[in-house]
This record gives C-alpha cells, structure tokens and sequence, in this order.
C-alpha cells in the first residue's frame, strides 16, 4: 500500500489570514458555497483551527489522526474508527455526544457539535483531491504530501539554507 498523504504545517509560512479555516467551514456546509454557508443553521463548523502564540505567531491547528489514536480508544460509542486510507473519522450517526474524544485529544482540535449533539474533525475532504484548508492557503503553510516527501523538502530546505549560510 503506497504511504498515504497527510496535511503537514509549515508554522514559518502562516500569516494568520484564516482563509483555511473559512474554506474548511463552507466545505462542510450543506450548500458548498460561501453565501450559502452564512445563512445556514446551524451554521457550518471548521475543523482547522488558527491559534496565535505570544508574541504574535499564527499556527494552523488540526486533527493529526494519530497512529494510536488517544479518541479511538476512549470512545465509548465505537463511532471513531480509522479508514483503510488511515483517516480517523467520527461517524456521526453513532456518536452519542459525550465528549469524551474531545477530552483526550491532545491536540485540542476536535469540536462539538452542539445543536446535533456530535462530535466533529477533520476528515481530510474526502470528496476532494486536495482538501479545502491547503487548497485555500494562500501562503502555502498548509501542503498535503506524504511524510516522505514533506520530510524530503524540509531537507532541501535546510540544505540550501546550509550552502548559503542561513541554516544551523
């Protein structure tokens, strides 16, 4: 089975514009569109979250679906479970809303879902080649590559920075 693809962050690239989380939104929203998600109730929720650290550093937060997935394993309802692509999903018509994922993440990142009583993450846009968050970065902090590959860029980088006396 070739190595699946993953949403790495690159924190030296956020600006902190939220136009991944905005895409995220709408992506989920019943109507897909922008104008559509605004009037929607409930209104459509993101699964990517930006979070600023002192002093004024942005950072994209969201679900790393984790190999030993920590909300997997307190979910008492069976509804977490991991697809044969390694996305770990909530499925929605088995949660029973106790929250219990959202206590044991690490991450802090899965959200609640609380006029339908669920818990929600990200899924990784399924319906999509490349999901809504990265698609919509404009800064590319956001990349959907392989660990591989990702790894095999920072490298490069790191490289280059070496040859011309900016890296470590």
């Amino acid at each position: 089975m070739p190595e699946p693809k993953e949403i790495f962050v690159r924190v030296d690239r956020c600006m902190g514009c939220h136009s991944c989380e905005l895409a995220c939104a709408v992506e989920h929203s019943s109507s897909r569109s922008l104008y559509g998600a605004i009037s929607e109730t409930p209104r459509p929720k993101n699964r990517v979250y930006v979070e600023f650290v002192p002093p004024s550093n942005p950072i994209p937060l969201l679900c790393r679906h984790c190999e030993d997935a920590p909300c997997m394993h307190a979910c008492i309802a069976g509804a977490i479970v991991r697809t044969e692509e390694g996305v770990v999903i909530t499925r929605s018509d088995k949660c029973i809303g106790c929250w219990t994922c959202v206590m044991v993440c690490p991450y802090g990142v899965i959200g609640r879902h609380l006029e339908q009583h669920k818990a929600y993450r990200c899924d990784r846009c399924p319906d999509r080649s490349l999901p809504a968050c990265v698609d919509a970065c404009p800064t590319k902090a956001l990349v959907y590559l392989t660990a591989g590959d990702f790894s095999k860029g920072v490298r490069l980088t790191a490289s280059a920075g070496m040859l011309t006396g900016q890296g470590g």
